[in-house]
Order: C-alpha cells, then structure tokens, then sequence
C-alpha cells in the first residue's frame, strides 16, 4: 500500500478560471489514481492540522508574512504578486497543506516507505517574507526542518525535479548543514535563479540548470553522474521530493521536452537511495500529462 494524503479542501485555493495552478490538477490527478491498474493499492489519508502547526511554518517564514497572507484571505482576497492570487480560504487551504506534508513526514518514517503528498497550493517558490510564483508557504523546507526533529534523523536531502527553480526552498534550507538541495531546472526560466555555481553554506546544494529542449538524453546521463553521487554521499535518512511536473514536453509554462513515463525512472533512482521518500506535488500544468506521471511516479514506488 501506499499513501496517498488528500483532502478535498485543496480545492477551495481558487486562483481565478484561467490560472495555470487551478483546482483541476488535484481532480485529474485522483481520477487517474482511482482509474489506475493499482488503484486498491493506494491508502488514501484525509490529513487534520498539526498540533503547533504555527510553530513549524515560523521556522521558515517571517511572522509578519504569515500575518499578510491571513490578512489579504481574511478581507475578501487579492494578490501577492501578479502570478500569485489569495482568496478567501486561501490561508486556511495552505495551512493544510502545510500540514499534509508534516503528515507525510510521519507516515514515510514510520512505515520506512514512500508516501504522496497531493496538495496545494504549491511552495518552493515561497521565501521566508514573500510568496511568488503560485505559492504561498515554502512546504518542503518546512517538512525537512520538521523532520530533523523526529528521532532518527540527522540529515534531510531535498530534489526538485520541477522544471522551474525553487528558489524559496534552496534559500530557507542552503545555511543548514544537515540539509542537502538538489534542483534540476530550465535556465533561463523563472524566476532566474539557480545557478551552478551557487554551492550552499556547507557544499549542500546541487544546481543543475538546464537549457530548453532538454530531455531524458540530457537528463539521464546527470542522474548517474552528479544527482545520485550527491545523494549517496549525503546518506539522508529522508529523502522529500519537489515533485513538479512542468518540464513535461506537453506542458504549456516551460519548454522542457521529458515524458511522463520518464518520472518513473526517476523514481527507481530515488528509490535505489532510499525507500524513505516523501513526495509532494509542486507544479505540472498539463492535466493529461501530469495526471499520467504521478501514476508513472507511484506505479513504480509500488513496483
């Protein structure tokens, strides 16, 4: 079985009919799982929030900021920047989020298997005093900062294979030690960040930015050569994945050309690291597509 955590409430992040983060990701994504080969093996869990949630999301972010995001869902809505609208229950639906991941940590440490985190809003764009980019908290970092608290773990490695930087993510998590950042990414491409040279506070970040039109030929030969080689050498005892599915050839905000059947592979990989694996869903826009690589992705964690 594998756990898949879910509430119908990430629906109700209502970003406008013709935003690209809209709720019909999360409604193709289910109908794909439910449909699936291996649908009566996926545990669905309703996640609740946490006990001292506030606590967890302040080791990542600003009390001022979290104040703002309350304050623009509370009065009706509006916009931390052009690409990022907050509705009403906007702040409410992040914070379960939030919670989700924290939730996700728990069961992939104690079952010492991998489990899916199918939530929004998104967050590895989200700074500690800004959200941009469709996103509002910064999740994984949260999730890998609550993690090193739990009992038996002492390190924390982070890959987002979103085709899109998590600039949020790697500048929360870069100054700590018992963290590793891993991001494969199109550059150029927002939000303009991830250079290679940029190394983190202890060696811990790994950028590999990639030109447009890549695909598995370019990305494959990384995998064996840089990404696993970080990853062994790092030993995490969790491995959380930013697991965005934009740099999908189908995918209408990137120009990345990989298949959805590709992210399974990246899956073995992983799982040839550990099988102590969160994964949480960042962006993927094409709902075919990204609907068709989560299964790829949970298909193979079953396999």
């Amino acid at each position: 079985m594998l756990p898949v955590i879910y509430s119908d409430e990430f629906l109700e992040h209502q970003t406008g009919r013709y935003h690209p983060e809209k709720p019909e990701r999360l409604i193709a994504i289910v109908n794909a799982l439910k449909s699936a080969s291996f649908a009566e093996k996926i545990e669905w869990l309703s996640p609740t929030l946490k006990l001292g949630l506030m606590s967890w999301i302040e080791t990542a972010h600003t009390a001022t900021y979290i104040s703002k995001l309350q304050a623009i869902a509370s009065s009706g809505g509006g916009y931390l920047d052009g690409d990022t609208p907050i509705s009403p229950r906007s702040y409410d639906v992040a914070l379960l989020a939030v919670s989700a991941w924290l939730e996700g940590v728990d069961v992939v440490l104690a079952k010492e298997n991998p489990a899916f985190v199918l939530a929004r809003p998104p967050g590895h764009h989200a700074e500690s005093d800004a959200g941009m980019g469709f996103c509002l908290f910064s999740n994984a970092a949260i999730a890998a900062l609550y993690a090193l608290q739990q009992p038996g773990v002492n390190r924390v490695a982070i890959l987002d294979w979103d085709v899109h930087h998590g600039n949020g993510t790697q500048a929360i998590v870069e100054t700590h030690s018992q963290i590793a950042y891993c991001s494969l990414h199109q550059y150029p491409a927002y939000p303009g960040t991830g250079k290679a040279s940029e190394k983190g506070l202890h060696q811990n970040v790994l950028n590999l930015p990639l030109p447009p039109g890549s695909d598995i030929n370019v990305y494959q030969p990384l995998w064996k050569s840089l990404i696993l080689p970080f990853l062994n050498k790092f030993q995490p005892d969790l491995l959380i994945i930013s697991a965005g599915y934009d740099a999908l050839a189908d995918d209408p905000l990137a120009s990345v050309n990989l298949q959805p059947e590709d992210f399974g592979l990246f899956t073995e990989y992983c799982l040839g690291v550990t099988r102590k694996i969160l994964f949480g869903l960042e962006g993927g826009y094409d709902l075919s597509s990204l609907s068709k690589s989560v299964v790829a992705t949970i298909e193979r964690c079953l396999g």
